[in-house]
């Protein structure tokens, strides 16, 4: 059975932009999936990114041309400029840790959801109610918001050094069992192709 490492972080328009894509693709393909929300600061210090504040205009342009593009593509309602952006990725992350880790719910989903509050609804989420929100429309106890938050953040750090080890250098960005790389939303057909055999 095949199996993807999913790293990628909460804040991405870029992530947000694959929709359901990957989960799909997994179902087709028998594949499981580890979701693994990193520290894209982190692993942009050590891989030779830069935030989007310090990139170069002429990027920043194209950025904001590419990603309307991008969601007419996909067919999902972006926000380009959302009210809650940038804001602190590290409690949604937890959130998602916790709730991979106790089950029982659509963490696919959860990750979505998560998302698209940001990018399509206009909410922070950095904040309780909001992640709360997320986890019970996902299926899972909204009570995770609040617990392993140790636990929770130790993953998060492991999750990032597993990224920069393992070649990741930007979200959203798709590891196989194999060590085949596939880096933006815009690759996952090449991994559909990957995994049915064909590339």
């Amino acid at each position: 059975m095949p199996h993807i490492d999913y790293f990628f972080v909460t804040l991405s328009p870029w992530t947000y932009l694959a929709g359901s894509r990957l989960e799909e693709i997994a179902a087709r393909h028998g594949a499981t999936i580890t979701y693994k929300p990193v520290d894209m600061g982190r692993v942009f210090a050590a891989t030779g990114g830069l935030p989007l504040g310090q990139r170069s205009e002429a990027r920043k342009a194209y950025r904001l041309q590419e990603l309307p593009r991008t969601a007419k593509k996909t067919g999902l309602p972006l926000t380009l400029h959302p009210a809650h952006f940038p804001t602190n990725p590290a409690p949604s992350s937890y959130a998602i840790i916790a709730a991979q880790k106790a089950g029982g719910g659509d963490i696919g989903a959860l990750v979505r959801y998560l998302l698209a509050a940001c990018w399509a609804e206009e909410k922070n989420i950095a904040e309780d109610d909001v992640i709360r929100a997320c986890l019970s429309r996902a299926g899972f106890d909204p009570a995770l918001a609040d617990k392993g938050l140790l636990d929770g953040a130790m993953a998060y750090e492991a999750n990032t050094d597993e990224a920069i080890t393992r070649g990741a250098f930007g979200a959203p960005f798709y590891i196989t069992d194999t060590d085949e790389r596939f880096w933006g939303q815009d690759r996952l057909e090449d991994l559909d192709a990957y995994l049915a055999g064909a590339l």
